[in-house]
């Protein structure tokens, strides 16, 4: 399936169906509590493991892991709806409002800043009242231009009536699926103000659960012309942060539902057309999140390699030029290291670049490939090697 668009459509080329939100009950949903039980505890408990081994390897870490997290978090939930961001920029947008080291990583745009601090205020300000003033808030942060690509859109506002049925579809112009169509526009005061009531409103249901029935809510109604899957995971996170109860970020599942796009718009497809018990939904929404937490055990190993590298390099004083070419390896680079590269990135002459690279590698830092002359290029040792 391609990448969805949202937009709308001529009325003679959509089915007649019945979607959720038609439900005369809607939006009452209910759940087997039953089924959910295994799955639920065993998030919850992969959770707590996860946020206890974080607690344990200190702020530092703390902040590097976060911050992987969150620029994979940001990447990712762009790129289930087919948009690429630069992962430089957004680092560097996260870490220099998060008060971390950005040196060497590309100023962000303002369009990349204003991604990020909607993010960001969706998990760092988790305990803050979501309004709709927040929601406006983000979506102009989203569209700073006023536009969807070239196409110009109503911004801090809901969608307006003049903007046409909003249907989600696939496919080319003219042989489009239709995977759901959203209320009509008239109805988003109401429910909007439903579904902000409910999310602030206490009770005893798990946070993860919550978390599962704000995504599938929100994406529902479909508030905005355009942003609102991205405005969900959103929605999504800030609910997760209040269940972890921490507004740093461990783990991602935007880069989770990246990773299985396909399914992830099969099961919301299957959940607007069936019914409002949505047991299957967050059967599929905690299997997803359970993966996340898995993928997240990666990340982590990642930034344990940084910090005993790190911890190699801070044995001996260390030139500026060695350490902005060292984060650049150790976020992003790709390909091997040779002479030439480092005296681009480092700005300096060969000569200068060869006498850096040889005390790296004497040092045990940098390894030398096997290959000579021009040939010559160098890597980071594994961890194991360099932990001695």
């Amino acid at each position: 399936m391609n990448a969805l668009k949202v937009g709308t459509i001529d009325a003679g080329n959509a089915a007649i169906m019945t979607y959720i939100h038609q439900d005369p009950k809607w939006p009452q949903f209910t759940w087997d509590s039953d089924v959910l039980a295994s799955a639920l505890s065993a998030v919850r408990h992969k959770q707590g493991k996860h946020l206890g081994r974080m607690e344990s390897i200190g702020f530092p870490l703390r902040s590097e892991a976060s911050l992987e997290i969150l620029t994979a978090d940001v990447v990712k939930s762009w790129a289930i709806e087919g948009d690429e961001l630069n992962p430089g920029e957004v680092r560097s947008s996260i870490a220099r409002r998060l008060g971390l080291d950005h040196a060497g990583l590309p100023t962000a745009s303002r369009a990349v800043d204003g991604v990020v601090e909607m993010m960001l205020d969706a998990t760092q300000n988790a305990k803050t009242p979501l309004t709709t003033e927040r929601l406006f808030g983000w979506h102009a942060a989203l569209f700073q231009t006023g536009h969807s690509g070239i196409h110009p859109i109503t911004v801090g506002a809901w969608r307006p009536a003049e903007a046409g049925r909003m249907q989600v579809v696939s496919g080319i112009i003219g042989r489009e699926k239709v995977h759901f169509e959203a209320p009509e526009a008239s109805r988003l005061d109401s429910e909007m103000q439903s579904f902000l009531a409910w999310f602030h409103s206490t009770g005893d249901l798990d946070p993860v659960l919550k978390a599962g029935i704000a995504h599938l809510w929100f994406v529902t109604i479909h508030p905005f012309e355009d942003g609102n899957g991205r405005i969900a995971r959103a929605i999504g996170d800030m609910a997760l942060a209040l269940a972890d109860g921490t507004h740093e970020r461990f783990y991602s599942l935007s880069s989770q539902i990246e990773a299985e796009r396909k399914r992830y718009y099969d099961e919301l497809e299957s959940a607007q057309r069936g019914g409002l018990d949505i047991t299957a939904w967050l059967q599929w929404f905690l299997a997803c999140l359970d993966r996340a937490l898995d993928g997240a055990e990666e990340s982590l190993a990642a930034v344990l390699f940084k910090a005993r590298v790190w911890g190699k390099v801070n044995q001996r004083p260390t030139g500026e030029r060695q350490r902005k070419v060292l984060n650049r390896l150790l976020n992003g680079f790709v390909g091997k290291l040779t002479t030439s590269k480092y005296a681009k990135l480092a700005k300096c002459s060969t000569d200068t670049a060869l006498r850096d690279i040889g005390d790296l590698v004497e040092r045990g830092v940098l390894i030398k490939s096997q290959g000579g002359g021009r040939s010559t290029s160098y890597s980071l040792r594994e961890p194991g090697s360099v932990s001695g």
